[in-house]
């Protein structure tokens, strides 16, 4: 790395590479935490099943938006806001005693946690521009995002085993503070002259619908997928959805453009990826209560059967 990176590069690179190793964690280490979380906050299936929608949902709420903000304002401003917003919303995860608080918690963290991914790849881009140095720093924050996704199930298992649930959300605390001293000293302030306005239509429209396809979903079976409360609720997603699609269509500078989906590699690499999504972040909730209350695991055994599957 030395040699490819000047010094502040690497200050850069780091501060870059613990955000996205708190965010990638924060996805797969806290379903280890899941059978705690029910013994210890009686939490049923659904509200566990919020603990890690809750973060998902919000992130990609913020993801678009993000970005023009961060051209518009600052994108050294908005990483150092997202990473201490992802510290203190990790610090009242960690300080929950209810369940309530923690999915109330773990919104807040995946609208900063998704506004501090975005931010970071505008700060890699902007900072490592030349071949050699672009290459050495995007390998090692891929290497670092893996890491983070890959073992976050043994990393999450093994605090449990040794210390309590609490810490898998404390430890993003000490993470958040040094990315935000390498941050502050590192990043040099940058913005876009040419950004354009925040799509706010697409934004209030995008949400709703997003967030009330998921509570379907997930609250179906208690409220019945053919209850009119249900009905009503997905009638407003499709709604919402729809007025999403004419706000982009009318929008002079839209946060989506629809027209890529014409390029064939392109839709056909988001149907695989939705797909993907589809069959295995299901199971990142329900086994971990499987290992844990079926096959009668500990913590630590639980994040290590994960890690197999991530």
């Amino acid at each position: 790395m030395a040699p490819a990176l000047t010094s502040r590069g690497i200050v850069v690179l780091f501060a870059a590479c613990l955000a996205c190793l708190m965010f990638g964690l924060e996805i797969s280490s806290v379903p280890t935490v899941l059978p705690t979380l029910e013994q210890v906050l009686k939490a049923d299936f659904k509200q566990l099943q919020w603990v890690m929608n809750a973060y998902t949902i919000a992130v990609t709420t913020v993801l678009m938006a993000v970005g023009t903000i961060a051209d518009r304002y600052g994108r050294k401003r908005v990483f150092l806001v997202s990473i201490a917003a992802f510290g203190l919303a990790s610090l009242i995860c960690g300080l929950a005693d209810n369940i309530s608080t923690l999915i109330v918690a773990r919104f807040l963290q995946g609208l900063s946690g998704g506004a501090m991914l975005i931010c970071q790849l505008a700060v890699l881009s902007h900072e490592f521009q030349e071949g050699r140095e672009r290459a050495v720093a995007w390998g090692w924050w891929g290497v670092i995002f893996g890491v983070g996704l890959g073992f976050g199930p043994i990393i999450g298992g093994g605090i449990v085993a040794v210390s309590s649930w609490q810490w898998v959300f404390l430890i993003h605390v000490a993470l958040a503070i040094v990315a935000f001293v390498l941050a502050l000293g590192g990043v040099r302030e940058s913005k876009d002259p040419q950004a354009g306005r925040l799509d706010l239509a697409g934004i209030l429209t995008l949400s709703p619908s997003v967030f009330c396809l998921v509570f379907y979903i997930t609250q179906g079976t208690e409220l019945g997928f053919a209850s009119p409360a249900a009905l009503a609720i997905l009638g407003l997603s499709i709604a919402s959805f729809v007025a999403f699609l004419i706000a982009e269509r009318v929008s002079k500078r839209p946060m989506f453009d629809f027209s890529v989906f014409r390029i064939r590699p392109f839709s056909g690499a988001i149907v695989g990826s939705a797909a993907m999504n589809l069959s295995y972040w299901p199971f990142m909730i329900y086994l971990p209560i499987w290992f844990h209350a079926g096959l009668g695991l500990d913590s630590f055994a639980t994040g290590l059967a994960l890690l197999a599957y991530t």
